[in-house]
């Protein structure tokens, strides 16, 4: 049996993460990234306060948050994976395929953006130029985007200015679009959970646009998929609309940054069943 520890189990890919973890009969230890209180519970998980004494014997320490003593982690001697908005960058960043590289102890993950953009060309034969749009949900931002965008709407709804200082912008009821990154623009919009990347295909010459077959963690979909439907589903939610010419194309991509950005990468780092 694998024994491990999710630091930062307080947090929603914590709390995520602890039980997708529990189902496939891991010993977790769930701890925080701090003190608590020994009779302080988040939902049905009992959260510990973090010690290095608590390290001994497992084979792997999740990070999802920071501990406050900065001599907890460089004493451990197991393999870490650090799924930190700002990961250490001397970590190795996960694989894109398989299970756990032997010859790295560290590893830090993708960002789910990345991970849907390396997917590409496995994705749509004989295209060369894309473009597109990022519609992106609050989910990316953990706790701290759900909770400022519920505030900002519970404000919105009482007919007050919403507080913008804790996500930096409005969130409630407006979509915020970013500076383009190349050929990608970042819309955030008002929604929980669920992103949509939704890109401008063109063929190669002499060539025409052609879905590849699909692969584990990706459905085919019979239309663009909706954020409601990329929240609640584990795989990627991947659509294809050819010109009659079959020369230009716009496919339309749905994930969660949680269920299939963070839990399923997990999963199969670790070798271990997935998630349905």
């Amino acid at each position: 049996m694998l024994k491990l520890a999710v630091l930062g189990a307080q947090t929603l890919l914590g709390r995520e993460l602890v039980q997708a973890l529990e189902a496939q009969e891991c010993s977790v230890l769930p701890l925080t990234t701090g003190p608590l209180t020994v009779a302080q519970e988040i939902g049905d998980l009992v959260i510990f306060a973090p010690s290095p004494a608590l390290l001994e014997g497992l084979d792997l320490v999740i990070l999802t948050g920071s501990p406050q003593d900065p001599e907890m982690m460089p004493a451990f001697p197991g393999r870490v994976l650090d799924l930190r908005e700002a990961p250490d960058e001397a970590a190795e960043p996960m694989p894109l395929t398989g299970a756990w590289p032997k010859e790295h102890r560290l590893l830090r993950g993708r960002p789910a953006l990345e991970m849907v953009l390396t997917l590409l060309p496995g994705l749509v034969e004989g295209f060369s130029d894309i473009s597109g749009t990022h519609l992106r949900s609050v989910a990316s931002l953990g706790d701290h985007g759900l909770e400022g965008l519920s505030q900002q709407t519970v404000a919105v709804l009482k007919g007050n200015d919403p507080d913008t200082e804790s996500l930096g912008y409005r969130a409630a009821f407006e979509v915020v679009p970013q500076m383009p990154r190349g050929t990608l623009i970042e819309v955030r919009v008002p929604v929980f959970h669920g992103d949509l990347l939704i890109l401008h295909l063109r063929a190669k010459e002499g060539q025409t646009l052609k879905a590849c077959s699909a692969r584990e963690g990706l459905a085919w979909v019979d239309r663009p998929p909706t954020s409601r439907e990329v929240a609640v589903s584990p795989d990627l939610l991947v659509h294809l609309a050819t010109g009659a010419d079959g020369q230009t194309g716009i496919l339309t991509l749905g994930f969660d940054p949680i269920l299939w950005g963070a839990l399923r990468p997990v999963m199969r780092l670790l070798e271990l069943g997935g998630l349905h």
